[in-house]
């Protein structure tokens, strides 16, 4: 379970870093993508129960669902 929230904060962070919430003040933010295997469906429930638990907002949670379809269909 560590390992979902894990997963979930580094795509939460991910979509604020590319939202330029960091200001973009000569500031530079570093990113590292990490590759893991997991279906569509339990991303899409990672998702969820990140967005019922408050860890993400609503938009954030339709965003990053869009874009985990997106990535899905696309292989």
């Amino acid at each position: 379970m560590k390992f979902h929230r894990a997963c979930i904060l580094f795509l939460v962070l991910a979509l604020v870093s590319l939202a330029g919430c960091c200001g973009g003040r000569g500031s530079t933010v570093e990113t590292k993508s990490i590759t893991t295997t997991k279906s569509l469906g339990d991303e899409l429930i990672d998702l969820k129960k990140a967005y019922e638990s408050g860890a993400i907002t609503e938009s954030q949670y339709d965003e990053l669902k869009k874009k985990t379809i997106e990535q899905h269909t696309a292989q």
